[in-house]
């Protein structure tokens, strides 16, 4: 038996990458997942090896910049799945940039699938959490943020520092409802960055160097699996926190 057996989350931004990385590790402790994102195949597909290894979880089509998605994929999570215990908020749709070439189309989708997005989804999951006693939320931000050479992360950094104060509030708000909220910044070989690094690879070959532990994180093994800690009962007593799962390549404080 897993050690989170019985739980149910809502993970957007599933279908591949630190999404999917997250989806593995708590479906391996028996939490039911419900796979959330916008492309049918990739949901399918990490729906397939997650009941390959005996997992229970479901594909949920949702665009987190649609609020009558975001309740649709609430609503289906609980009907089918019973409930939910866990959400993680880790589709956005903001990208680097340097701030002359953004345009306001641009922010107003990063916004509307960052921090509106987490705020409706928080909101929808808030009361089916209480109705099962309490429940654990993580929000994906950036150490982007946090950076001293924030140059080509305005926009990025400003979407998921919106979001980390929106945790901050709900772990505050929430507390007293057993409802748990915390922040996860991580470096995770992602499709994206995979992408970047073989387009680049001497500035990869230098991000790389910039990392203490030596490298870049795997998505279940260094983030699924840290996820799993924070939203267990060995983490009871941790909320409004932001870990950064990086190696020790940021400087939060």
């Amino acid at each position: 038996m897993g050690t989170l057996e019985g739980k149910v989350a809502l993970i957007t931004g599933a279908g591949q990458g630190i999404g999917q990385g997250i989806s593995f590790a708590l479906a391996k402790e028996g939490v039911a997942i419900a796979v959330a994102g916008r492309t049918e195949s990739k949901l399918d597909t990490t729906v397939a090896a997650i009941r390959e290894f005996g997992g229970t979880a479901i594909p949920v089509r949702c665009d987190v910049s649609d609020s009558d998605d975001i309740a649709a994929a609430v609503d289906r999570t609980v009907t089918e799945l019973g409930g939910v215990d866990i959400l993680v908020n880790n589709a956005n749709d903001a990208m680097p940039g340097k701030l002359l070439d953004v345009k306001d189309g641009e922010f107003e989708r990063a916004f509307a699938s960052g921090p509106l997005a987490t705020l409706r989804l928080m909101q929808a999951c808030h009361p089916h959490m209480v109705a099962r006693g309490g429940g654990s939320i993580i929000n994906l931000v950036t150490s982007a943020a946090v950076r001293w050479d924030a140059g080509g992360y305005g926009v990025y950094g400003s979407i998921k520092e919106g979001m980390r104060v929106l945790t901050r509030a709900a772990a505050s708000e929430w507390g007293r409802d057993g409802i748990r909220v915390n922040n996860v910044a991580p470096h995770a070989l992602t499709p994206a960055l995979k992408w970047w690094m073989n387009k680049n690879p001497e500035e990869a070959a230098e991000f790389v160097a910039g990392i203490p532990l030596g490298r870049v994180g795997e998505p279940e093994a260094d983030i699924g699996r840290a996820v799993v800690f924070l939203v267990g009962e060995d983490a009871r007593y941790l909320t409004g926190a932001t870990i950064p799962l990086d190696g020790g390549q940021s400087r939060w404080g």
